[in-house]
């Protein structure tokens, strides 16, 4: 979610200098790739890159795909093949061994309906959503693009009048993606032609409360600043809890640990973390939120004969807690990666919740028998390799996609 904010920053920035702007997305992939579907970058007239589609590789050819995308103002569907062994050099960098599909998008701010619209709008609440873009794998041009977005289910609809009238059986497969809360593509023939909709599942961003004002909670919250959280930092100390000491904080509150939890919103991205070093408002903390559904995690700084004391007192309160409500909570909080400094702490917490949060054990990438990232199952459309492989775009433009080839 960052990366889009970023992009959506970037827009609002090149939309006041006047800039013309080209949207490019990773539609799909097959095999290796250093990034998946969903990554974007935005890319302006003047070469301006915000966001990523690689590791670097191919950002240079994109660059002039895009600036070809924003002066045929059309939408343009390229293929990087790094599969091929005479493309091979140009995964080199990376270790890719796949093909990888990328859809360019000019943005004409005069319009209502271009993809950058429908990112903020998908973006402008606390909220789940979908966002719907087709392709067509059998032509280059007259590519459908963003044009779908769910939310609430209500559904706001971007696509030019010539794809509209595909419109009703995407957004019935939106609908299950939203009720799965998954990513899935699509294919569908209309009209003897094949489209395939990358359907996408949004989440908010992670909203990180941070219960502590102390000195050990600023690298916390300035990590979680750079991965795009949303950041709150309550304490009860008002000398603590100031915008100075938290400039990247989004809200600052100085309150009682009773009174947090009506100031306090949480959803399926809420997590917080006890660091306040106080026990009795760590633990009024605990017993105001842990009756509730979310947040989904809840780390306690300090030893574990701590937070045995804390079940202990609270269930002489008559507050027994079930076994789903003590899997919540992690104590002492973050990764075994040897912590000693607040800055290696935070570091540990941060891939702590990372981990919960995608469901994963949070172990060395190494010992994973299976692909980084899970895979979609490959569409027969989609999985099929065409001439439009980047040794051919390459030859076709004199270019190539490490930046090095002319203009």
């Amino acid at each position: 979610m960052k990366e889009i904010t970023d992009i959506i920053k970037a827009y609002h920035r090149a939309l006041g200098e006047g800039k013309r702007m080209a949207l490019a997305t990773v539609v799909h992939v097959e095999g290796s790739s250093y990034r998946r579907p969903g990554a974007r970058m935005l890319v302006t007239e003047d070469g301006q890159l915000t966001g990523a589609i690689s590791g670097g590789c191919l950002e240079g050819d994109a660059l002039r795909k895009a600036l070809l995308a924003i002066s045929q103002q059309s939408n343009k569907l390229v293929t990087y093949d790094t599969m091929d062994d005479d493309d091979a050099k140009f995964g080199v960098q990376l270790g890719c061994n796949g093909i990888v599909h990328i859809l360019f998008e000019p943005i004409d701010s005069e319009k209502e309906n271009h993809p950058i619209a429908l990112l903020i709008k998908a973006t402008k609440e606390r909220i789940n959503s979908v966002l719907v873009t087709l392709f067509s794998m059998t032509e280059r041009t007259n590519q459908p693009g963003t044009g779908i977005l769910l939310a609430d289910h209500e559904s706001t609809i971007f696509l030019a009048d010539e794809f509209s009238k595909y419109v009703d059986t995407f957004l019935k497969d939106a609908v299950t993606v939203f009720i799965n809360q998954e990513s899935v593509f699509k294919t569908n023939s209309f009209d003897q032609k094949k489209l395939t909709a990358f359907i996408e599942f949004l989440k908010p961003p992670v909203s990180l409360v941070i219960v502590g004002a102390g000195n050990d909670a600023i690298p916390l919250a300035g990590m979680a600043s750079l991965l795009g959280w949303t950041i709150t930092v309550a304490d009860g100390r008002a000398n603590q809890a100031t915008a100075e000491r938290f400039p990247m904080a989004d809200r600052i509150l100085v309150t009682k640990s009773a009174d947090l939890v009506s100031q306090i919103e949480c959803d399926s991205q809420t997590v917080f973390v006890l660091m306040t070093h106080n026990y009795n408002y760590d633990l009024g903390v605990l017993r105001e939120f842990i009756s509730t559904e979310h947040p989904v995690y809840i780390g306690s700084l300090g030893p574990k004969k701590k937070l045995e004391k804390m079940f202990l007192e609270l269930g002489e309160e008559g507050i027994t807690l079930t076994e789903e409500q003590k899997s919540r909570i992690y104590g002492p909080v973050g990764l075994d990666i040897g912590a000693e400094t607040s800055e290696e702490i935070a570091l540990s917490v941060l891939a702590e919740i990372k981990a919960v949060l995608n469901k994963k054990p949070g172990t060395s990438l190494r010992n994973k028998k299976d692909v980084i990232h899970s895979r979609p199952e490959k569409d027969p459309v989609v999985s099929v390799r065409t001439t439009s492989t980047s040794k051919v775009l390459a030859e076709e433009e004199g270019s190539n996609f490490c930046g090095i080839g002319p203009m």
